[in-house]
């Protein structure tokens, strides 16, 4: 972290004010974004900088988790504080908490919002891709899943549009945690082409649980290389039982790429 001067014009209100962050990182050094005992993580690195700016505690509220390595392109957390950022002020802030965060993190935005508004309950929609590729690549290790073989794309695209006909994701959810629904809305999934060594899952739903996109991704992997039919993912679905789906593929390949908000 840098040494900086910080010079901001405040206006003093009575009550707190709310604001979003935007931040983009790459999650290889971090377990997850939610802070946890003797590990770090984004959400800690995020406050600590953002504390030091403020010069008074700050907690932030993200969109959601995400697991140890998983990276990020988009992530919103709101925060609140007891004056008001004068407008102009908004692009210095950005520069400073910039040079405050390591460079595995990026605030992108700043933006107030209502005093109600969340960053977690509020959004409507979240999508995440997943990256693999083919051939040895030292600048996507960390980054992306090594495969050997090429997988049958056309059968792994007909198993995941089979979970657009389905709401009770159960069979994908990570053992022994704790939710109240696993009812989730998907409403796109399908691999695409990136370029002749890579490709990309892109996935949409309103929300996620814990782990999901990483079985489903092993879930369809499976069914790519052979070892089932597309249909097997009805099979997957109607059992509720994770053992039932494909075993959970490494986070490096996996990243939140949007959050989408009614007011944003």
């Amino acid at each position: 972290m840098h040494n900086i001067s910080i010079f901001f014009t405040f206006v003093s209100v009575k009550n707190t004010n709310r604001y979003f962050i935007e931040i983009a990182f790459d999650g290889r050094a971090y377990h997850g974004w939610q802070i946890q005992p003797n590990a770090q993580t984004v959400q800690q690195v995020l406050d600590q900088a953002l504390s030091t700016l403020h010069r008074q505690p700050i907690h932030t509220v993200g969109c959601g988790r995400t697991d140890t390595g998983v990276h990020a392109t988009q992530l919103y957390a709101h925060f609140d504080l007891d004056r008001t950022l004068a407008p102009a002020d908004i692009p210095k802030l950005l520069y400073q908490v910039n040079a405050l965060l390591p460079l595995d993190i990026a605030a992108k935005r700043l933006l107030a919002v209502a005093p109600d508004a969340h960053a977690r309950f509020d959004a409507t929609r979240r999508s995440y891709e997943y990256h693999v590729h083919f051939q040895k690549d030292p600048f996507l290790r960390g980054r992306s899943w090594l495969l050997r073989d090429v997988p049958d794309v056309a059968a792994m695209n007909a198993a995941a549009a089979i979970l657009l006909q389905y709401e009770d994701f159960a069979c994908f959810s990570k053992s022994h945690t704790q939710v109240h629904t696993h009812i989730c809305h998907i409403t796109h999934a399908e691999w695409q082409w990136a370029n002749d060594n890579q490709l990309v899952f892109h996935i949409s739903a309103n929300r996620f649980l814990r782990n999901m996109v990483r079985a489903i991704v092993g879930t369809l992997v499976e069914i790519g290389r052979g070892e089932h039919a597309p249909e097997h993912m009805h099979t997957v679905i109607q059992s509720k039982d994770r053992s039932a789906a494909g075993a959970s593929v490494p986070p490096d390949g996996l990243y939140l790429t949007e959050v989408a908000y009614p007011y944003l």
